[in-house]
């Protein structure tokens, strides 16, 4: 009897003992990855005067991008592209009529016809259809792309009613958003510069994109006319200013990232055309390839970097945009596996692939508002085969989350310093003597759908700015840019060459 008490009571001490043990080593672990957020932190940090600077660097950048003739993607030195969009009238909401327009962008493209009714009535019906495009003619001959694509346009205006039928010897106007990198020649040209995106039709490099798809609308008998070749940052800008005249710039927040605004034709020395009427010019930046030694790099970003399809291209973007802030949070949870036993003992094998972490998965962990963090549980265990009951007790995911953020935040903080850079440029920083309002339209799903990104943007820009200028400067949420965007074009330029027509 004794000895058999003896023996449990040396068992319960054995246990305790051992209980004991692998608490402290789960101290000791959760000490270790809290020590390496902290300094994750550290070297993460985007303090205002770092964003100045960053902001300084960006329009500067802008400023030699305006004066370098190398437009080409990918050669010369100057960081910031500042490609000249021929785009130098923007809707003014005053335009009526039917027009259209196709949205190529990946494997999918879109057709559009918005119907406008002028300043009183705006749009009045629009329509879309999405279309996937075969993978052999990605890699085919362009007459075979461009005569897909034109026979999709040439079904959808055949399905329409009588209502959109035009008068005889009135053409059908067409925005073109092609997102793909181009040397733009005129609102309506351009040359492609190279495919992306899977597409590998190599006798289209160096081609005028817009007299392909001319051609092959005219071999399908369509009265239809390319009058509008745009990018989707572009059409943003366009949307927004249909809605709202005080819109200066877009940027596109999404898989990738890019901005385009509204400068002063006689500023930019690398234009040598005449002055347009309005005196103003759309320049699309790409500021996706921005860098500057002022930005915050860590070992994680410089692996990336390093490991990517482009390393030592679009640095900012990588910092920023949907297409990486996973694939950072990711790494940094690789390294808290490995090096401080995040995950208990073992290294999940499925953290070890790269980009299985989405920016998706990143905000659905980081706003969990669960009070025990039971949806980073879920998505640990779904994404990367964590078993929430072995691995990811409530500090653990805490962890998890505090990584999302400090990644977030960081990214939203440059996106703001980006921002703040183009007002410097602009010279809308400071308070003027008529305080003119200013309109910034962003577009894209990390902005539309992360919304603690989103609001730490904004907060940003604001603590930059100062609430004097702040109070005059408006962040507004853009709407299909890419569709509805080109459309618009296509309609303004209908009025511009009419109203050329008339005088």
């Amino acid at each position: 009897m004794r000895k058999a008490a003896a023996l449990a009571a040396a068992t319960a001490v054995f246990a305790a003992a051992a209980l004991a043990r692998q608490r402290l080593r789960e101290a000791k672990r959760r000490a270790r990855a809290g020590a390496v957020l902290r300094d994750l932190e550290a070297r993460c940090a985007a303090p205002a005067e770092r964003l100045r600077q960053v902001a300084d660097a960006m329009a500067a950048e802008m400023r030699a991008g305006l004066a370098s003739d190398d437009s080409e993607l990918g050669a010369g030195s100057v960081a910031l592209k500042m490609l000249v969009t021929y785009v130098d009238s923007l809707p003014s909401g005053d335009e009526k009529g039917l027009f259209y327009a196709l949205d190529l962008g990946g494997t999918n493209f879109r057709v559009l016809r918005v119907q406008l009714g002028g300043k009183e009535k705006r749009i009045i019906k629009q329509k879309s259809k999405g279309v996937s495009i075969p993978q052999h003619l990605m890699s085919g001959g362009s007459d075979e792309l461009f005569n897909f694509i034109a026979a999709a346009l040439a079904k959808f205006v055949a399905s329409e009613g009588e209502e959109y039928h035009l008068p005889e010897g009135m053409q059908r106007q067409l925005g073109f958003t092609f997102s793909f990198p181009v040397k733009q020649t005129s609102v309506a040209s351009g040359t492609l510069i190279k495919w992306t995106k899977g597409f590998t039709i190599d006798e289209m490099v160096g081609m005028d994109v817009v007299a392909e798809l001319d051609k092959a609308i005219r071999r399908q008998g369509l009265d239809m006319k390319v009058t509008a070749l745009i990018n989707d940052t572009v059409g943003t800008l366009a949307a927004a200013k249909y809605v709202d005249n005080d819109a200066i710039a877009a940027v596109i927040l999404g898989t990738g990232t890019n901005a385009a605004y509204i400068d002063h034709a006689h500023t930019i020395p690398k234009w040598y055309g005449p002055l347009p009427k309005s005196g103003d010019m759309v320049i699309n930046m790409e500021w996706g390839n921005f860098r500057s030694s002022h930005l915050p790099l860590t070992e994680f970003d410089q692996a990336l970097d390093a490991e990517s399809l482009n390393p030592g291209e679009q640095i900012y973007e990588k910092l920023i945009s949907g297409m990486y802030m996973g694939e950072i949070v990711r790494r940094i949870l690789l390294k808290l596996a490995q090096e401080d036993s995040l995950f208990a003992d073992n290294v999940p094998l499925k953290l070890e692939s790269p980009y299985v972490l989405s920016t998706l998965h990143m905000l659905m962990m980081h706003q969990d508002t669960t009070p025990d963090l039971k949806t980073v549980g879920i998505k640990l265990k779904e994404i990367l085969g964590i078993e929430s009951s072995q691995s990811t007790c409530y500090k653990t995911r805490k962890v998890v989350v505090g990584v999302c953020e400090v990644v977030a935040r960081r990214g939203a903080r440059l996106a703001a310093a980006g921002v703040y850079g183009i007002l410097k440029k602009l010279g809308r920083d400071t308070v003027g003597p008529d305080k003119q309002r200013t309109v910034i339209a962003v577009d894209g799903g990390v902005y539309k759908y992360y919304t603690f990104f989103a609001q730490c943007m904004e907060s940003t820009l604001r603590e930059l700015l100062g609430e004097e200028v702040a109070s005059s400067v408006v962040i507004k949420q853009a709407e299909d840019g890419s569709g509805t965007g080109a459309a618009l074009l296509a309609a303004s330029y209908s009025q511009c060459l009419q109203d050329e027509f008339s005088t």
